[in-house]
C-alpha cells in the first residue's frame, strides 16, 4: 500500500471530499462565512483562503494518497489567517503556535494510523519552519466528522490541554518540548512513508 502526503494546492483542492472544498468554516469569520454560504460563493472563498496563504505564508495543508486514491487531508496555518478561530470560549491560539484546523479520513481508510502520519508531517514540516508548538480546539463531544477534531483524538497523538473547556477545550503539542520528539518524527515517517518521502514534494519548503 503506497501512501503518499502531497501539499495543498489549488491544483489538488478537487482531491478534498465534495463538502469540505467549498466548507469555510475556518476560513471566514462566522457572519462572513454564513454570507458567502447563502450566496453560493463559499466555493470560491475557500479557493482564494488558500491561494492568499501560499502566496503569503506558504504550505497550509496536505492531501493524502493511498495507492494514487485521495483518502484524508489535513488543514493548518497560524491563527491570524483563521477568523474562526477567536469565535470559540477557549480562544486566542498562542502566539507561538500554528492552528491545526481539520482533518479528515475516508471512511475505510480510518484506523490505519492516517491521522497520526498527518500529525507528525505537520510537526515536521513547522519544525523545519522554526515554529514551536500546534495547537487546536478540539470537539469534546465529537460524534461524527465535522470541521473540529475529536478532543480524544488530539490527546491520543500526543496534544496537552492548556485551556479546558466542557466542549471546546484548547490543546497543544509542544514540539520542542523534547528534542526526541523530531526524532519520533522522522523514525515514523521512514518507518510508514518509506521511499515515498525521497519525492520532491516531502522534501524541505
Amino acid at each position: 500500500m503506497g501512501r503518499r502526503l502531497v501539499p495543498l494546492t489549488l491544483d489538488n483542492l478537487q482531491d478534498l471530499p465534495q463538502r469540505c472544498r467549498s466548507c469555510v468554516f475556518w476560513e471566514l469569520d462566522p457572519v462572513s462565512g454564513e454570507t458567502a454560504v447563502e450566496a453560493g460563493t463559499s466555493a470560491l472563498e475557500k479557493e482564494s483562503w488558500i491561494s492568499a496563504v501560499l502566496l503569503d505564508w506558504g504550505s497550509c495543508g496536505r492531501v493524502v494518497y493511498v495507492d494514487d486514491v485521495p483518502v484524508g487531508f489535513v488543514l493548518y496555518a497560524p491563527p491570524a489567517y483563521v477568523p474562526r478561530s477567536t469565535a470559540f470560549p477557549t480562544s486566542p491560539v498562542s502566539s507561538d503556535a500554528v492552528q491545526l484546523m481539520t482533518a479528515f479520513v475516508m471512511p475505510g481508510y480510518q484506523g490505519q494510523g492516517l491521522g497520526r502520519v498527518m500529525v507528525q508531517t505537520v510537526a515536521k514540516d513547522l519544525l523545519r519552519r522554526g515554529f514551536k508548538a500546534i495547537e487546536a480546539f478540539g470537539d469534546a463531544r465529537w460524534k461524527e466528522p465535522a470541521c473540529l477534531l475529536p478532543a480524544d483524538h488530539l490527546l491520543a497523538v500526543g496534544f496537552k490541554t492548556v485551556r479546558p473547556h466542557p466542549r471546546h477545550p484548547r490543546l497543544r503539542l509542544d514540539l520542542r518540548s523534547t528534542l526526541s520528539w523530531k526524532e519520533d518524527v522522522e523514525m515514523a515517517l521512514d518507518r510508514l512513508l518509506g521511499a515515498v518521502q525521497k519525492e520532491p514534494v516531502l522534501r524541505p519548503l
